[in-house]
């Protein structure tokens, strides 16, 4: 059966964006439609204004210009219905909260502010913790987990509130590869259901891989299509610009994996593109 989102004309709609914090613009004159089922992937370099992308769908941050629409409604309107996970290091793991709290805390949209958690809450949150593989370590301190172990404990989060919408800022980065490909497992299953997928990556050959469908972004869209798009030298130049260089018949990316400036001592990683 689909869900509602499903049967609607699109999940996501941005018309004509442009958004930014303070006087600097991170995206401008974005538009983009993502149909309801898609699994997407948002790739392009540090700065180029992915995370930013997310947090205007989830309703984190209000546009400069433009119109972004989110299952049908302005951004933040259907709350109960998006499930939006941070990159790692937004969260403080030193917070006394046990994977089970983490995970029950995607049922409070449906709680509302003053109805306590009920049978079909600790069903639901039971079931996610399964699905993830968390729930033998539902009972242990966010922080003392692994990095693997802490995106599954937020992916339980986001499947516990049943939503229509997940969005997802760098899900697979940092984690091993059985975590990697457990994660994927699950979006596709969500996706095959009808709801909709929207991540942003690093890493090309994840997307190249696990995604059906990719956006090149570097502040306003480059591209949009099929996942091979990530392998098309004309795309990744266009999208990394002087991040990229061509070593006989590959593309090499040098790019920070992570959302802060490569001044501030980033690790720098090295993705290959092959040329077709």
């Amino acid at each position: 059966m689909r869900t509602d989102a499903a049967a609607s004309e699109s999940a996501v709609r941005l018309a004509d964006v442009s958004a930014g914090y303070d006087q600097r613009a991170a995206l401008d004159d974005v538009t983009l439609e993502i149909p309801p089922g898609g699994l997407v992937a948002i790739f392009g370099p540090n700065g180029g204004g992915k995370s930013t992308l997310l947090k205007l769908i989830a309703g984190l941050v209000v546009p400069w210009s433009g119109s972004v629409e989110v299952l049908g409604a302005a951004p933040g309107r259907e709350a109960r219905r998006v499930a939006y996970v941070p990159q790692a290091e937004m969260v403080d793991w030193s917070f006394p909260v046990s994977v089970w709290d983490v995970a029950m805390m995607g049922r409070f949209p449906r709680l509302g502010p003053w109805r306590r958690p009920g049978r079909a809450d600790r069903s639901a949150v039971s079931a996610a913790l399964e699905r993830v593989g968390m729930i033998d370590r539902r009972s242990v301190q966010i922080g003392a987990l692994s990095g693997g172990q802490r995106r599954r404990a937020f992916l339980a989060r986001a499947i516990a509130a049943e939503p229509d919408l997940y969005l997802l800022d760098e899900p697979v980065t940092g984690v091993d590869l059985t975590t990697q490909e457990d994660l994927m497992e699950l979006l596709t299953a969500e996706t095959a259901a009808g709801r909709t997928a929207i991540a942003t990556t690093h890493d090309l050959a994840a997307a190249a891989e696990h995604f059906t469908t990719v956006v090149a972004l570097n502040g306003h869209v480059i591209a949009v299509g099929p996942s091979d798009l990530v392998l098309d030298p004309d795309v990744l130049s266009r999208t990394y610009g002087g991040h990229m260089l061509v070593l006989r018949d590959r593309a090499v990316i040098l790019d920070d994996a992570h959302h802060h400036d490569t001044a501030s001592g980033g690790e720098h990683h090295f993705h290959e593109g092959h040329r077709r």
